[in-house]
């Protein structure tokens, strides 16, 4: 997908870049599969804030995703290609030979026209849906399951995939985005394909304003801090202080190790 840069009629379009929707061949959201989305600002049930920098931005309705690709044994045309607004890729909305649609994440080659199916039996192509146990080794598949059943979770967002490495008696070997190499049950299911959009990582925001408009508030050093506000704070001028630095909670943030129990289903870690 290409990416656009616009003449710089002023200093904020100077450096901004946008990605072309071209691809995109509808507008309007399917009315039965959107519903309502709510700001919460970060915060919790008691109004405390358990997730910073989050607040504002354009107003957006959630389109209803079949993670779970809930319609098996069927085939379904792609009749449209959208932009969503709360992911990265694109969705298309597919009709069902039962008269039922549903939303499903885009990957490369899937467009307008092309039929896909969720089925045991299923030809491993881009867009179908299959157990791990059917996915031949070395494809690249994405919007994988981690529990039998609960829909996928894993390789979800623009332009990534996991990668079928090997296959034993019970589970499957996979390379993850992050680089991690993890176990997976063979009965977990996964759509096959790598996800389009990859280019998203590539625009340049440009300014402040955009940032805004994605919900995204401004993030403060926490040197600029006090000490009662963060361990980087305080003291007469700038300091370091000769310590590593933290989160506001002590954690280190140079890819200090937090997770206390070992999965053994986890071959290799990201790091």
């Amino acid at each position: 997908m290409a990416i656009v840069s616009r003449k710089p009629r002023n200093s904020s379009l100077r450096f901004q870049t946008f990605l072309s929707s071209e691809d995109i061949t509808h507008s309007k959201a399917e009315r039965s599969l959107v519903v309502g989305l709510r700001k919460h600002g970060g915060r919790n049930a008691y109004g405390r804030i358990t997730m910073r920098h989050q607040g504002g931005g354009a107003a957006r309705r959630y389109r209803v995703i079949d993670f779970n690709r809930s319609v098996r044994e069927i085939e379904g045309v792609v009749k449209t290609v959208e932009y969503d607004p709360n992911r990265n890729v694109r969705i298309g909305l597919v009709f069902y030979k039962n008269g039922v649609k549903r939303y499903v994440l885009l990957p490369e080659g899937v467009t307008v026209g092309s039929v896909i199916i969720a089925s045991a039996q299923a030809e491993p192509k881009p867009g179908c849906s299959m157990p791990l146990r059917n996915v031949p080794a070395g494809f690249f598949v994405h919007n994988i399951e981690l529990n039998p059943g609960r829909g996928g979770i894993m390789a979800r967002s623009a332009g990534t995939s996991a990668q079928v490495v090997a296959k034993t008696e019970d589970y499957a070997t996979l390379k993850l985005p992050s680089g991690e190499i993890r176990l997976v049950a063979l009965e977990c299911w996964a759509s096959v394909g790598i996800l389009g959009n990859a280019d998203y990582k590539n625009i340049v925001i440009g300014k402040a304003g955009r940032t805004r408009h994605r919900g995204i508030r401004p993030t403060v050093r926490g040197m600029a801090m006090n000490p009662v506000d963060h361990p980087h704070g305080g003291g007469e001028g700038r300091s370091k202080s000769g310590s590593h630095p933290v989160s506001p909670w002590g954690k280190g943030a140079k890819g200090t190790r937090t997770r206390r129990n070992k999965n053994l289903l986890i071959l290799k870690r990201r790091k």
